[in-house]
C-alpha cells in the first residue's frame, strides 16, 4: 500500500500553476491513499475533489472552522482551507477533530479520520495539521495528546494498524513528536505507540520536507516536519504478521515540475505492507 502525505500550501504563490504540478507528481506516484493539508476550496471548486477526479480516487475533506484567519493572509475572502484524504478504496466512515489551541493562535487546525474499505482489512487513516509557531511546542503538545486520543477512539474494529499522516510542524527530536510516538517519552495514550516511517529511509537520503531549496521559503536549509506514522495492530482482530510494516520511504515533489515547484513542502511517500 503506497501512502503519501503532503502539505499543498493552500492558495499561496502561483497556485494555479502549482495545482498542475501537484497533479503531475501525484499521478506519477500512483498512491493508494493520500493525506493532504492546506487544501483549498473556493467558488464551488475543491482542490481535493479535482485531484481525486484526475487520479480516479475517492475523497473526503474537512474545512477549517477559522478560514477567515487564513483569508486575511492573502486578502481573499471566501477561500476555505482544510485537510483531505484521497483513497483508492471507498471511505466508509469519517470524523473530524478541531485541535485545541489558545484563542490568540487558534486558526482552526484539524485532524481528519477516514476509515477505508481496503481488501482484507479496513484501514483507520488520519491526516493532521498542527499549529506552526516556532514557540508553540507546548500548544502542539496539547494537540498531539488530543490527536492520540482521537486515533484511539477510531482505530477499533480492524486488525490494520492506524496510519497517521500530516504536517506536525515539529522536528523528530521535539517533545511533541516524542510524546505522540512514545519514543523517549510516555505516549499520549498509554500503550499506543507509533513508528516513524522515515526510520526506514536511506540514511544518506535528504530528509527535509519544508524548505530545502523551495523558492517559497526564504530561510534555512530545511527541516523534516511531515510524517507518516504507523501504529501497532490492535487486538482482538489482529492482522497477519507483518501488516503495516514499512518497506520503503522517500520524498517526492521536492523539485520543480515544468519550472514550477508544487509546494513549499515535499511529500513523504511510504510503502507499507498490506496483507
Amino acid at each position: 500500500m503506497r501512502v503519501v502525505t503532503w502539505n499543498l500550501w493552500w492558495r499561496f504563490g502561483p497556485w494555479a500553476e502549482r495545482q498542475e504540478a501537484i497533479r503531475t507528481v501525484l499521478r506519477g506516484l500512483r498512491p493508494d491513499v493520500v493525506g493532504l493539508q492546506e487544501v483549498w476550496a473556493a467558488d464551488g471548486e475543491n482542490l481535493a475533489e479535482w485531484l481525486a477526479g484526475e487520479l480516479g480516487l475517492h475523497w473526503t475533506w474537512a474545512a477549517s472552522p477559522a478560514s477567515d484567519r487564513w483569508q486575511r493572509r492573502i486578502g481573499r475572502p471566501g477561500v476555505e482551507v482544510g485537510n483531505a484524504v484521497l483513497s483508492r478504496w471507498p471511505v466508509v466512515d469519517r470524523a473530524v477533530l478541531r485541535l485545541p489551541a489558545p484563542e490568540e493562535v487558534d486558526d482552526g487546525r484539524l485532524a481528519l479520520h477516514a476509515r477505508l474499505a481496503a481488501p482484507g482489512h479496513e484501514v483507520p487513516f488520519f491526516t493532521v495539521h498542527l499549529t506552526s509557531g516556532r514557540d508553540a511546542s507546548a500548544v502542539r503538545g496539547e494537540q498531539v495528546t488530543a490527536l492520540a486520543r482521537f486515533v484511539a477512539a477510531h482505530r477499533a474494529g480492524t486488525g490494520f494498524p492506524p496510519i497517521v499522516t500530516g504536517d506536525f510542524n515539529a522536528p523528530p527530536d521535539s517533545a511533541e513528536i516524542r510524546r505522540f510516538t512514545g519514543r523517549g517519552a510516555a505516549p499520549a495514550v498509554p500503550g499506543q505507540v507509533f513508528t516513524d516511517a522515515w526510520d526506514h529511509a536511506d540514511p544518506a537520503a535528504p530528509s527535509a520536507t519544508w524548505g530545502a531549496g523551495s523558492p517559497y521559503v526564504e530561510s534555512g536549509p530545511g527541516i523534516r516536519i511531515d510524517y507518516v506514522h504507523v501504529g501497532a495492530p490492535a487486538a482482538p482482530a489482529p492482522a497477519p504478521a507483518g501488516t503495516g510494516a514499512v518497506r520503503h520511504v522517500r520524498r517526492a515533489g521536492h523539485g520543480p515540475v515544468d519550472g514550477v515547484w508544487p509546494s513549499d513542502h515535499a511529500a513523504v511517500v511510504a510503502d507499507v505492507t498490506a496483507r
